[in-house]
């Protein structure tokens, strides 16, 4: 799928979640909710950082390409070095190693270890990346252009300032289901972990495929494009995509929204 379509599904799984979470009577503070929204849905950018087209590799300028090429050429050595026998030879690294379980869960403890022990920078340095994410995403037309990229980078800024100060305030939900001493802040490995596995989920319904299963050999193949019946699945940016998908996102992040927060 596209940067959007990934960015809407990643903000209306956390959605879900919290919705989940307010029927089985442990309701999210509402900054964890709209935080966790806007980091799961930048975070459903993140698989595509092999991708030299993809948004997330072009929302930081040289830094992110630069990282991209770096990721590419791990995610093709990985590749090369597990392949097995069924799985066809290739050069890039795109939809391999970053679009795989295993990545998803080693993102989200890293990001998790890095709020408990790198204080507040880190947080804020969390915060900031996954927001620029969550504009170029869910706000696309806007975001488009060399021209605003300061002014995303600037918003996101302003942004995380603002939301870690909320989440710092006792009951706002910095130590939400991580509440002993020293843990605050830990879940926010939780909407990474999903937005990267949403985003797989996402892929796995177009023409390619997606190996979310890796390392765990299906047949002759360890890189096994999971996904539904090829009459079931569409190419990205296809109608099928904008038209109904998107749409289906918007109004099950509304409604995932109105159920955490106990309006209906």
């Amino acid at each position: 799928m596209m940067g959007p379509a990934h960015s809407l599904s990643g903000a209306a799984a956390w959605l879900g979640v919290g919705a989940a979470a307010a029927a089985k009577g442990h309701p999210m503070p509402w900054p964890v909710l709209v935080v966790g929204a806007l980091i799961c849905a930048g975070a459903a950018l993140a698989p595509d950082l092999d991708h030299k087209s993809a948004t997330i590799s072009r929302a930081f300028g040289p830094v992110s390409w630069a990282l991209c090429e770096i990721v590419d050429k791990i995610s093709a050595g990985v590749y090369k070095a597990t392949r097995a026998k069924g799985d066809p030879r290739r050069n890039g690294g795109h939809r391999t190693l970053t679009h795989t379980w295993v990545w998803a869960v080693l993102l989200g403890a890293g990001i998790s270890a890095t709020a408990i022990f790198g204080g507040r920078w880190a947080v804020l340095g969390i915060l900031f990346v996954h927001l620029v994410l969550a504009i170029e995403g869910l706000l696309w037309r806007a975001a488009r252009g060399t021209s605003s990229d300061v002014l995303v980078w600037l918003l996101a800024a302003a942004g995380a300032w603002i939301l870690a100060g909320v989440l710092d305030k006792p009951g706002n939900g910095a130590d939400w289901l991580f509440t002993s001493p020293g843990q605050e802040y830990m879940w926010l490995g939780l909407p990474i972990v999903l937005g990267a596995l949403v985003h797989d989920i996402g892929d796995a319904l177009t023409v390619s495929g997606c190996p979310i299963l890796w390392p765990i050999p299906i047949g002759r193949r360890r890189w096994y494009p999971i996904g539904p019946p090829k009459l079931m699945r569409f190419r990205a940016g296809s109608w099928v995509e904008l038209k109904v998908l998107m749409p289906v996102f918007m109004v099950a992040g509304g409604v995932g929204c109105a159920a955490a927060l106990g309006y209906i």
